[in-house]
C-alpha cells in the first residue's frame, strides 16, 4: 500500500517535467515539433480573418468577371430525355395554286422574310381570265336587270303594267343575281381576294389574265419549287410553289419511355440544352401522345419553345430535362460561381474592397443553377464567371492577411 503515493507523485512530476521542457524549449530557442507549432499558431474564434481578394471595378471589368445577385428560386428534379427541334406544325404553310397557268413573275427567293398577304409571285392564266370576264359580264347583266325590275315595280304599283310583267321581271332579276353570285364565288375559289374582285371593273384589261400568289402566313421562305415560265396547275403539273416556315416558335419532339410516362404531364416546364449554346431555354409540354410506339415502347411528347432569335434550328439534336418535381429554395446561385478551395465549396462575394471567399453548403443542383443551403444570403452579389482567376489570386502569398 505504501507504493501507491510514490507512483502518483512520479506521474505528476513527469507531467510537470514535460510541460517545463516545452516551456524551456521556447525560452532557450530550441526547436518545437511542427505539429505543436502549427496548433499553437492557428488563430481561433474572432481572430480568424476572412479571405479577401482586393480588386476594384476596373480590374473586375478587365478580368471579365460577371456579377450577379443571389436570389430565391426554384429547383427541380428532372427527367432527361433526348429530343429533336422540329417546326411548329401550325406555323408551316405550303403555298399552292388553285388554277392552271404560267409563272410570269417571282418576287421572293429562298431565305426571304415575308409577311402575311404579301405577293410572292404572279401567274398568267387563261382560266382566271375567263373567270374574271364571266364575273364582269354577270355583274353588268345583274345591274341592268335590277334597274328594269325596279322600273317595272314602280309601273305596276301605278297600275301602268300588268302584275304578270312585274313578276316575270322579278324572276329575271333573281336569276341574274344568282349568276352574279356564282361568278364571284368562282373567283374566290381560284384565290382572288375580295378587294381584288371589287377593283376588277376599274382594272386594265391586261390585268385580267394575272393572278397574284400571296403568303398565307408571316415567316421565311424555306423552299421555292418553280422558276420563271414554269407551267403550274392541274394535269400532273407542279401545284406547290413555296414553303413558308415561321420559326418564331418551334417544337421539341421527345420520346419518353412507358416507365417514365406517368410522371410527364401537359404544361410541365422543360429545360432545353445543346452543344454550342451556353444558356438553356425553357419550353413547355403541349402534347403527350396517348399511344405507344409498338417497336420502341415510347410515347411522343411535344414541347413548345419560343425562338424569336432563331437559335433553335429544326433538325438540331437537344437534351430535354423535364421538371417532374419542383420546390422553392431560399437562395439559388449559378453553378459557375462555385469553386473548390482547400477541399471546401466556396463562392466569391463582392465587397467594397474586392471579393470575399465564402464557404457554402450546396443543396440540389438544377441544370445551371444550384441551391445554397448555408453560407450565402439572398441579395448578396457574387462573381459568376471567371471565378478561377479569383481562386488563383487567393492562393498567392499575402492574399489572406
Amino acid at each position: 500500500m505504501a507504493l501507491r503515493p510514490i507512483t502518483i507523485v512520479a506521474f505528476v512530476t513527469g507531467a510537470a517535467v514535460a510541460v517545463g521542457a516545452s516551456t524551456m524549449q521556447r525560452v532557450v530557442g530550441v526547436g518545437v515539433p511542427a505539429a505543436v507549432a502549427q496548433r499553437e499558431a492557428r488563430p481561433t474564434g474572432s481572430a480568424v480573418k476572412a479571405a479577401v481578394v482586393a480588386m476594384d471595378d476596373e480590374r473586375i471589368r478587365l478580368a471579365q468577371i460577371e456579377l450577379r445577385p443571389a436570389a430565391p428560386g426554384t429547383v427541380a428534379k428532372r427527367l432527361a430525355v433526348p429530343g429533336t427541334i422540329v417546326p411548329d406544325a401550325g406555323r408551316v404553310a405550303h403555298v399552292s395554286v388553285k388554277l392552271s397557268g404560267t409563272v410570269a413573275e417571282l418576287r421572293k427567293i429562298i431565305g426571304d422574310d415575308v409577311v402575311k398577304d404579301e405577293v410572292l409571285a404572279v401567274l398568267e392564266s387563261r382560266e382566271v381570265a375567263d373567270a374574271k370576264s364571266e364575273y364582269l359580264a354577270a355583274r353588268l347583266s345583274n345591274e341592268l336587270q335590277q334597274d328594269l325590275t325596279a322600273r317595272d315595280k314602280s309601273l305596276w304599283e301605278g297600275r301602268a303594267v300588268p302584275e304578270q310583267q312585274y313578276i316575270k321581271s322579278r324572276n329575271a332579276a333573281a336569276q341574274t343575281a344568282m349568276r352574279f353570285g356564282i361568278a364571284r364565288q368562282k373567283l374566290l375559289a381560284l384565290g382572288v381576294r375580295d378587294d381584288e374582285i371589287a377593283a376588277l371593273p376599274q382594272a386594265p384589261d391586261a390585268s385580267l389574265r394575272s393572278q397574284n400568289v400571296r403568303a398565307p402566313i408571316s415567316g421565311r421562305v424555306a423552299e421555292r419549287k418553280v422558276e420563271l415560265g414554269t407551267a403550274v396547275g392541274r394535269d400532273n403539273l407542279e401545284t406547290e410553289l413555296f414553303v413558308i416556315v415561321d420559326l418564331a416558335r418551334v417544337w421539341v419532339d421527345l420520346s419518353v419511355s412507358s416507365a417514365d410516362l406517368p410522371m410527364v404531364k401537359e404544361g410541365q416546364p422543360v429545360s432545353i440544352s445543346t452543344r454550342g449554346l451556353s444558356e438553356n431555354s425553357t419550353a413547355r409540354i403541349v402534347f403527350v401522345s396517348p399511344l405507344l410506339d409498338k417497336d420502341t415502347r415510347t410515347a411522343r411528347v411535344v414541347a413548345a419553345i419560343e425562338n424569336a432569335d432563331g437559335r433553335w434550328r429544326p433538325g438540331s439534336f437537344v437534351t430535354a430535362a423535364i421538371a417532374i418535381e419542383e420546390r422553392a429554395a431560399p437562395v439559388v446561385a449559378p453553378f459557375s460561381a462555385i469553386q473548390t478551395v482547400e477541399g471546401h465549396k466556396a463562392v466569391f462575394v463582392r465587397t467594397k474592397d474586392g471579393f470575399e471567399k465564402r464557404n457554402v453548403v450546396l443543396g440540389q443542383r438544377d441544370g445551371q443553377s444550384v441551391e445554397i443551403i448555408s453560407g450565402l444570403a439572398a441579395g448578396e452579389t457574387l462573381a459568376v464567371s471567371n471565378t478561377f482567376s479569383l481562386k488563383a489570386e487567393l492562393s498567392k502569398p499575402g492574399a489572406e492577411d
